[in-house]
């Protein structure tokens, strides 16, 4: 494959400026008259404020719109576009909308009128409700028809699109709950308990996006759209330029087609194929982690393990079944035994692989597991914990967390996988087009992908940023945003110390100057070895505890747990004082831990913290002098229990200013 061919591609659809759209997703609207996707079956549309709805015609084409038998008309303006605004409704449904024009003529079933969200952000957004926590149990009791979905597929353009390239209205039931967004459904549900309205969601997100591809051109300060079309088509370009560069400098040519198969023939599963002249890597782990940063395409692994003649036929014997774990692949897999093919799963890369061994396959002396990993975007490869990698014969594991054999079969490289990683790209094609539909707020879940060291500190000023454009754009600057702080995660630190993830929460708290905002703490929930905590119930039920007081009245709900008021120093300790501490301060599970302090010095140790009535008391022998107190500062601060007897965690916080790193400032 050479270089340019991608750029030629590339550079034929920014031709129509639309980078991505999946083969299974629908088609983008035609020519003709067109409603917006969003107008569907089972739409919901906002309660109590003007609803404008919208398509594409002839221009000139006249338009009719009825619902419940009241008509509105429009016409389709010079570039093509019609619209009619309904007056504002109350809640309630189902209703009928019937729509007119010439020789077309739709109607709109089971309208509901409601309240709508937006929730956007990252993976952990996106994560469906068939991979949370219980989600058998929960998607069986999904029957709760006032609740709706509408998602946007994946999809990115380097200038803002009107039109969305597919998406339908779906109804909550155990048919579709399961590919829905876990936290927004969740939401939907814990506010249908005390909101008896109509929820709709409108599911706009993509995993590993960091915060830039959301925002537009000009709240990321490109004086316009087309500079920043301009720019990014640039970024773009070198992007791949210095990839192909780097993956050739270590691989030299660039397979385009699978070299470990031949036609539908897997030649590297062979068992009997001579694998010494292949490398070797840790597993788990994502090739990325392993010097491979940038590579896309079909990567093979082989691990050989032993089986004496005894142990084949006790094996065959007691008949008890055997299989295999490989972890979690990241993207798609395919997994042979012997040569013979034992299981597979497509674009799920969050999905532990467990797959059954036929005992008849296994063989005396060397047998060979072979795995084909295909990686379409960002991380790839078999990770998650050791544990997870596994041979379990006769009622016994061993591990299979070691050196596997590995070889690259193919390259490929799509500039729309990597979308979600450049400025503007996925407000242009999933933003922008939605941006006419009214809604009530919106539920943001995303930071990850900006917890590095460089991005850590100034998302404090992009995130503000995107909520005051977002709001500019919507026409309301009291549009609520709720949105997500960052679970624990990675493994705890045994001593205090700087933490990227830090941070990037305490950036993500400073946003709550904002109006109109709130964020759900979860540093209680989450996964060390997994950044996707399965438990979105809890999330979800956060969320809307924050909206129930911020944007549904209940002025005297607790609806957060313990924030940072203030501190003084009182000789050797420090006191502390809060917000939100509802109906009192409490140590979850024991003494309060995760506390640190520091002198003059700067450097911060664990400290002894108790609870008196609403303060908390820091201090330590070892500092006494204080001048800080820090509260579950890390990646992951495993043990942070300090809550009201509301049963919401307190929210991560220092006292001090210092600088988290060289390149920045003290806070003024």
């Amino acid at each position: 494959m050479t270089s340019s061919r991608p750029l030629r591609v590339f550079f034929c659809l920014a031709s129509v400026l639309v980078l991505s759209c999946s083969a299974d997703q629908p088609p983008a609207e035609t020519d003709g008259f067109q409603p917006s996707r969003l107008i569907a079956d089972g739409m919901v549309i906002q309660r109590d404020l003007p609803v404008p709805l919208w398509g594409w015609a002839d221009p000139g084409t006249d338009v009719e719109v009825q619902f419940d038998e009241q008509s509105f008309s429009g016409r389709a303006d010079a570039e093509g576009r019609w619209q009619v605004t309904l007056p504002a409704r109350p809640a309630g449904g189902p209703h009928l909308l019937r729509i007119r024009a010439e020789d077309f003529q739709r109607e709109i079933h089971d309208v509901m009128v409601g309240d709508v969200w937006l929730c956007s952000g990252q993976s952990n957004m996106e994560w469906p409700v068939a991979q949370a926590r219980d989600a058998e149990a929960e998607i069986a009791v999904a029957t709760d028809r006032s609740i709706r979905h509408f998602a946007v597929p994946r999809s990115s353009s380097l200038k803002p699109e009107d039109r969305l390239v597919g998406g339908e209205w779906t109804v909550a039931s155990p048919e579709t709950v399961g590919g829905w967004t876990a936290v927004g459904y969740f939401f939907a549900r814990e506010l249908r308990k005390e909101v008896d309205v109509p929820i709709g969601l409108i599911h706009s997100s993509w995993g590993g996006s960091r915060i830039e591809p959301w925002m537009s051109a000009t709240a990321l300060g490109f004086r316009d759209d087309e500079q920043a079309a301009r720019e990014v088509a640039r970024q773009l370009e070198d992007e791949e330029s210095q990839l192909l560069a780097k993956i050739r400098e270590q691989l030299g040519e660039l397979p385009e087609h699978d070299l470990g198969m031949s036609g539908s023939k897997a030649v590297w599963a062979d068992p009997d194929l001579d694998d010494g002249n292949w490398d070797e890597m840790e597993l788990p782990g994502r090739w990325e982690g392993a010097g491979w940063t940038g590579l896309d395409g079909v990567v093979w692994f082989r691990y050989r393990f032993a089986l004496s003649a005894d142990e084949l036929k006790a094996l065959r014997a007691n008949g008890k079944p055997a299989r295999v774990g490989l972890g979690m692949i990241d993207d798609t897999d395919t997994a042979w035994l012997n040569g013979r093919q034992i299981g597979g799963l497509e674009r799920s890369y969050d999905v532990p692989r467990v797959y059954p061994i036929p005992i008849e396959d296994l063989r005396e002396g060397d047998n060979v597991i072979a795995v084909r990993v295909t990686d379409t975007g960002l991380g790839g490869g078999i990770y998650g914990p050791p544990e997870m990698l596994f041979l379990e014969l006769d009622g016994h594991r061993r591990s299979l967390a070691s050196e596997w054999r590995f070889r690259i079969g193919s390259f490929s490289y799509d500039p729309s996988t990597n979308a979600n990683q450049f400025p503007t790209l996925l407000y242009n094609q999933m933003i922008h087009p939605i941006l006419d539909y009214p809604v009530r707020g919106v539920l943001w879940y995303q930071g990850e992908s900006n917890a590095g060291p460089e991005d850590a500190y100034p998302y404090r000023l992009r995130f503000p940023g995107l909520i005051q454009d977002w709001r500019r754009r919507y026409g309301l600057d009291d549009l609520p945003f709720l949105f997500v702080q960052l679970a624990n995660f990675m493994k705890p630190a045994e001593q205090p110390g700087e933490s990227d993830w830090a941070v990037l929460r305490e950036s993500q708290s400073q946003t709550l100057e904002l109006p109109q905002t709130a964020q759900a703490v979860i540093i209680d929930i989450g996964d060390a070895d997994d950044v996707h905590p399965r438990n979105k119930q809890d999330v979800g039920l956060r969320l809307s505890l924050a909206a129930r007081h911020l944007v549904y009245g209940e002025e005297s709900l607790v609806w957060s747990g313990p924030t940072y008021r203030e501190h003084r120093i009182e000789q050797d300790r420090v006191v502390l004082t809060f917000d939100h501490v509802g109906g009192g301060l409490l140590a979850k599970d024991g003494e309060l831990e995760q506390f640190a302090i520091a002198g003059a010095d700067r450097r911060f140790v664990w400290a002894k913290a108790w609870i008196e009535g609403d303060r908390v008391i820091v201090r330590s022998e070892a500092v006494p002098e204080p001048i800080a107190v820090r509260y579950a500062w890390s990646n992951n601060p495993e043990g942070a229990n300090l809550y009201n007897v509301e049963g919401l965690p307190a929210s991560p916080f220092r006292t001090d200013s210092f600088p988290t790193a060289a390149a920045l400032p003290e806070r003024p």
